[in-house]
């Protein structure tokens, strides 16, 4: 009695179809990051970073010098960001930009609208849990310019 089992080989057309299929998920799932990073990117900081570093130095120092110490929280509906000198003093500034959103995208972005009551700047701002991120342009009393990213985070609960 012969044996009726047909005996598979693999040929040529299985070697192309596993190929181009593997090959084909890979190209797939690249395009699919590509263009989601594309989607999501925020856009440019500065229109030429040559110009743009050629004064990051004396920025910096100008901004160190202040001894500034910021730092951001949320409690009960407010978003609190202190500001305060190299004695521990609060400070309040000349002029205060600051946008609040998520380091990984811009679709949450929004501009609180902070009011100085003494001690901090406070706006009302219900935030969801996870990280935060404040980027801030203040305006010290001499004219100084003081840029800083705030980072915060809210616990679940």
């Amino acid at each position: 009695m012969a044996d009726e089992r047909a005996e598979k080989k693999f040929t040529g057309l299985h070697f192309l179809l596993i190929f181009v299929g593997a090959f084909g998920v890979i190209i797939a799932v690249n395009l699919a990051l590509a263009w989601n990073a594309v989607a999501t990117f925020p856009g440019l900081e500065v229109k030429n970073s040559y110009v743009a570093s050629q004064q990051f130095d004396e920025r910096r120092d100008a901004q160190e010098a202040l001894g500034w110490d910021v730092s951001a929280r949320a409690a009960g509906g407010l978003l609190i960001l202190s500001i305060k000198d190299a004695d521990g003093k609060s400070i309040q500034v000349t002029n205060l930009e600051a946008v609040l959103g998520r380091a990984t995208h811009v679709k949450d972005d929004r501009e609180p609208e902070f009011q100085f009551d003494g001690r901090a700047y406070v706006a009302r701002e219900e935030l969801t849990p996870g990280n935060w991120n404040i980027r801030m342009k203040a305006t010290a009393l001499d004219g100084t310019a003081f840029e800083q990213r705030v980072v915060l985070h809210i616990d679940e609960g």
